[in-house]
């Protein structure tokens, strides 16, 4: 029987489980640090049956390390303006944190 949780984090909203690893926007630690993020739902997995739901969020948290922390694929990004010999380019990398989920609740 596996517990899953929704978390919310950078923003977003992700479904998770213990043990699962995620990609999620960059947390302002270092790696191998442990955090604490904010639930919002704990279902059962197998049958999906709402356990709790929070509103907003629930008072328990769900611990995970941060695995490593990087940039992602960098990104290009064009602004072209037509018959004004206008041209400009950019490129991206978003930060991210790779996490691993160590226990729900």
């Amino acid at each position: 029987m596996s517990t899953i949780a929704i978390i919310k984090t950078g923003g977003k909203q992700y479904k998770v489980k213990e043990g699962q690893e995620l990609k999620i926007e960059k947390l302002p630690a270092e790696a191998g640090t442990k955090v604490k993020l904010e639930t919002l739902l704990i279902a059962d997995g197998d049958s999906g049956e709402i356990k709790s739901l929070g509103a907003p969020s629930l008072g328990e948290q769900v611990s995970a390390e941060i695995l490593e922390t990087g940039k992602a694929k960098k990104i290009t990004v064009v602004k072209y303006k037509s018959k004004t010999r206008y041209k400009r380019t950019r490129g991206h990398r978003q930060p991210y944190s790779k996490i691993k989920i160590e226990k729900i609740g």
